[in-house]
């Protein structure tokens, strides 16, 4: 039953996916893939109108995680991209670009260049010819407890609210989706996962979670420039030394090239804005010539869990698992995600699988089967790498060489981290930066982005962008950081405006959201919460 009384339907399965991302629909797959006996009867719940509408990567595919899930993807057809071909890695200053070593972890041989919601489509089929039921447009927006207090399943939002939370003439109450197991698999900073993680305190033996913002654009270039397969990423400029982030160029098929930029959400500057900084990108001497005289066709922005192992929080609890990005599974130093988050699904099946089997309502050897695979032997040595760069961009990369080639992974230490809310200066302490004017042939604005975004929401609904106390945008964030959320956020959600009295005033476009929660990370107050929308809103991304 609704908070207003309303009745709810109820659906029972005994297992419900959370996301409809390569953890979600790994782990729906490979439970039904399983022998011994009846599979279980699964469901996906995807927030997307579509799967892959919400999904956005480089992406530079390492095939080992398909190759576990499905042997045969080559046979049949899998939409995985090229094959990776030449590479780069190159050092940025303003005018120049000076090529480095690249670094082992970087390495893209034997990879795949492609596009993660192509990708996610595929698995969405395979796994629904395997008798998962995929349900999109349906956003899970409150964990559902037993009279024990574990988790007994979600439920999706009521539709038709107005703006003030009332019911509207169209109002349906939300559905119960009841489930002996709940997979979370919502990605990076999930709205359930954050909830669950607090009730069950999982992260109590952990260490922050930090997080990158990635910006991506998507080109159609001349095809005298166009290399299928080449993969390039920069370091430094237009990033100062002590921002963490890089760019990319990846060369896909049918002359695409991904042109983005990932910035560390731990960056001092409040005045720094991402979107302008990969603006700034493009016009680079280097960059430049292969963008000129080609087409945009794609804007999407996305986080990126960059805390590593010493991040990932108890992966159980009672009643459910966390898999994918929503735990942390990515693998900062090589710029990759997607196997490990297939591989976290794989496992999480099997744990689930057998936690069904034995009448146990917790499936709580999923972190002992992770600390005994190959996630483990390829997330534990290099979890100093990405916290190595608070010193600077330069001491960074050397101790990234010395963990490589002397320590090897085994230095004895672990670094740690700070949340990034807490890494922003006063704008009285920091410098101003100037951006450029777009010229609209390479460099935009972000209003004109958003319609390669494809994002909508429906209007009239509450918004889904809550501020916990009001005044704190007046009186902190704009009187002491200069208003960032106009300049982190990726979408021009958050703008300042005078009221009658003079005082700046937070506005918020809830309808331009991306969904990609930077607000509610880098927000210094913490004042943001994000909550899910309609069923369908958000980002229509195509082929990103």
């Amino acid at each position: 039953m609704g908070s207003d009384g309303a009745e709810r339907e109820a659906l029972a399965y005994d297992v419900v996916v959370v996301g409809g991302g390569p953890a979600g629909l790994a782990t729906a797959l490979h439970l039904v893939q399983q022998g011994g006996g009846a599979p279980p009867s699964v469901c996906v719940l995807e927030k997307g109108a579509a799967i892959g509408a919400h999904l956005l990567s480089g992406a530079v595919v390492d095939p080992l995680g398909l190759d576990e899930l499905l042997p045969d993807w080559r046979q049949r057809a899998a939409p995985v991209g090229v094959p990776a071909g030449p590479e780069a890695f190159r050092y940025l200053t303003g005018r120049r670009a000076w090529t480095l070593p690249t670094p082992p972890q970087m390495d893209s041989h034997g990879h795949y260049v492609g596009s993660l919601g192509e990708l996610g489509q595929w698995l969405a089929q395979v796994a629904e010819a395997a008798g998962v039921e995929i349900y999109p447009g349906f956003p899970a927006a409150e964990v559902l407890y037993d009279e024990r207090g574990a988790v007994c399943g979600v439920a999706t939002p009521d539709q038709g609210r107005q703006a003030d939370g009332s019911p509207g003439p169209a109002f349906e109450p939300g559905v119960e989706i009841r489930a002996r197991q709940t997979v979370l698999a919502e990605g990076a900073h999930g709205s359930l996962t954050q909830a669950v993680i607090r009730r069950f305190d999982l992260r109590r033996e952990a260490q922050p979670q930090t997080y990158g913002l990635g910006l991506k654009e998507l080109w159609e270039v001349p095809p005298e420039r166009h290399e299928p397969g080449r993969v390039e990423h920069t370091v430094g400029w237009p990033l100062d030394t002590f921002t963490y982030g890089g760019g990319f160029l990846y060369h896909l098929d049918e002359r695409r090239v991904a042109v983005g930029l990932v910035v560390g959400l731990d960056y001092e500057n409040p005045y720094l804005s991402p979107f302008e900084e990969l603006q700034r990108l493009k016009t680079h001497p280097a960059i430049r010539p292969l963008l000129e005289g080609g087409r945009r066709v794609g804007y999407g922005a996305r986080l990126l869990p960059e805390g590593g192992w010493q991040s990932l929080p108890r992966l159980s609890f009672p009643g459910g698992v966390l898999v994918g990005d929503a735990a942390g599974f990515v693998n900062v130093p090589r710029i990759k995600g997607i196997h490990t988050a297939l591989k976290s699904g794989m496992l999480a099946a099997e744990a689930v699988q057998a936690a069904l089997a034995e009448g146990r309502g917790e499936a709580d050897d999923l972190g002992q089967r992770v600390e005994q695979g190959w996630l483990r032997t390829e997330l534990y040595p290099v979890r100093n790498i990405r916290p190595a760069f608070r010193w600077g961009l330069l001491p960074g990369l050397a101790y990234a060489a010395a963990e490589t080639y002397l320590l090897r992974g085994r230095a004895p230490w672990t670094l740690g981290h700070e949340p990034d809310c807490r890494q922003l200066r006063p704008a009285a302490r920091s410098r101003p930066i100037a951006y450029p004017e777009p010229d609209g042939r390479l460099t935009f604005d972000r209003l004109s982005s958003l319609l390669l975004a494809g994002t909508s929401h429906e209007e009239g609904q509450p918004c889904h962008l809550v501020l916990l106390d009001p005044e704190i945008p007046t009186r902190v964030n704009w009187a002491v950081y200069g208003g960032p959320e106009t300049r982190y956020c990726p979408a021009a959600v958050y703008s300042y405006e005078p009221d009658a009295q003079g005082r700046q005033r937070l506005r918020i476009e809830a309808i331009n959201c991306l969904h990609c929660k930077a607000c509610e990370i880098k927000d210094p107050a913490q004042n943001i919460r994000w909550e899910v929308p309609q069923g369908g809103d958000g980002p229509g991304y195509q082929g990103m």
